[in-house]
């Protein structure tokens, strides 16, 4: 059976009170590829929408790449942004005229409107402010998580929104990505029966850990945003989503163990350039992770000329967070946190955030009365209590080219895509991921981080 049939009897059987493996395997073998149908609200453009991206660094990236690819569909033709190599190299793939080009957001709104939307992907602690301008200005935006680092932010955001009839896109980008749309659908269709609970697990990988939470923008949550926002909003949302029921308590643990002053090795230094006497030996020796393997180098603005680099990483490391000892660093967040969740009708969930894994990716069990779900992003594994039967699903981004290596599992373009047709159409519908649907799990991160810091269980209320 070919995909569009498979989807096509899939479908039809969203009547029946439960669709089990044993009508799944139908296809005729327990496992197959699949990618995300198409969206059937999309629609024909008769022009690219207008941006500008106010935050020109990694993330700004991510979505300039996808008008780059698709200038038919997003033509960005302004950018914010006061670090003069990336303003530089985003104009340039832009084509950007220099009265668009501006060092801070506050010039941007200086002007009268003169785009049909923003990308707001400047650092966490700056999405507030630039996102309340724009939509008192007319602009739709698409606003990089977190939506604010308050709670009281997220909501003034949200009631703007309402007022103004704007559409604000929360780049909860796993609500895309067809790993997760898959099992959102499974899960709806009742697949394993009724939901009784989920396990997930995101293990972030100790090298990235050190790189972005320890040296990297987000090491002190006073600055930027806690942990559970800035890395694991993602998570708290897309266990919201699945689950589709209101959360109504949630309790967290956790603390930072490791990476502290009294844990530095002795004869380590202050940077791992100063003589370090454990460096080579240290798994997070700065050298051995930027100069050596040349891994995680978007952060170092390097030049053009690859025959420069080598000399602009060692200067990097001397000169910057990045090659600082990882146990001498600012830093507050924690390297290890567990929440457990009560959901509605009985259901609930626990989530771990691990610093300290060899690997990435996240993890997921569903628990259901008729069936369980395992995942690790490169497939969902169903078993079926009734018939035993287990079947495969495989995930493809590929309904558009490139949109595999977009990121997040293919969800970075993907959203990009639903984007561009909801400020298109003027249609919020079109999106998964608007801040109405969004601001729950928000809401639930800074309630874990309450419960965290005062050992008391907390109450949800939206």
């Amino acid at each position: 059976m070919n995909r569009r049939n498979l989807l096509k009897t899939l479908s039809l059987s969203l009547g029946a009170s439960i669709i089990s493996t044993e009508v799944l395997g139908s296809v005729g073998k327990n496992s197959f590829l699949y990618s995300n149908p198409a969206n059937s609200l999309h629609r024909p453009q008769k022009k690219a929408i207008t941006v500008i991206t106010i935050g020109a660094g990694n993330r700004g990236m991510v979505y300039g790449n996808f008008a780059a690819k698709f200038a038919e569909e997003m033509d960005i033709i302004g950018v914010a942004e006061p670090v003069k190599y990336r303003n530089d190299r985003y104009a340039r793939i832009h084509k950007i005229e220099d009265k668009n080009r501006f060092n801070t957001w506050e010039d941007v709104f200086k002007r009268p409107k003169f785009a049909d939307a923003v990308i707001i992907s400047t650092p966490d602690n700056m999405h507030y402010a630039p996102c309340m301008k724009a939509l008192e200005m007319g602009y739709d935006v698409l606003l990089e998580k977190p939506i604010a680092p308050t709670e009281k932010e997220c909501r003034e955001i949200l009631a703007l929104a309402k007022k103004k009839g704007r559409i604000v896109a929360v780049c909860h980008v796993l609500r895309y990505a067809p790993y997760f749309v898959k099992m959102k659908e499974l899960v709806a269709k009742g697949a394993i029966g009724d939901i009784i609970s989920v396990q997930h697990f995101e293990p972030i990988e100790h090298t990235h850990m050190a790189h972005s939470f320890v040296r990297g923008n987000w090491h002190n949550s006073k600055k930027t945003t806690p942990i559970i926002l800035a890395k694991s909003c993602h998570d708290l949302d897309i266990i919201k989503w699945v689950i589709n029921k209101p959360a109504k308590k949630i309790v967290a643990m956790g603390d930072l163990k490791w990476f502290k002053k009294e844990n530095a090795p002795e004869g380590s230094t202050a940077r791992c350039t100063d003589g370090c006497k454990v460096e080579r030996e240290c798994p997070y020796s700065a050298i051995k992770e930027y100069y050596d393997k040349r891994k995680r180098l978007s952060v170092m603005d390097l030049p053009a000329d690859k025959a420069m680099h080598a000399e602009a990483i060692m200067a990097n490391l001397k000169t910057t967070n990045y090659g600082r000892c990882v146990y001498r660093m600012d830093n507050d967040q924690p390297d290890h946190y567990v929440t457990s969740i009560q959901f509605g009708d009985s259901v609930t969930a626990s989530f771990s955030m691990e610093a300290f894994t060899s690997y990435h990716g996240r993890r997921t069990r569903i628990m259901g009365s008729m069936g369980d779900i395992v995942g690790d992003m490169n497939e969902l594994v169903i078993n079926d209590f009734k018939t035993g039967k287990t079947l495969k699903f495989i995930p493809k981004a590929e309904d558009v080219e490139g949109y595999k290596n977009s990121g997040h599992g293919g969800g970075d373009w993907l959203l990009a895509r639903d984007f561009v047709q909801a400020v298109s159409q003027q249609n919020p519908n079109i999106l998964t991921s608007t801040i109405d649907d969004s601001i729950e799990s928000h809401i639930m991160g800074f309630m874990a981080e309450e419960s965290r810091k005062t050992n008391k269980v907390m109450d949800i209320k939206v």
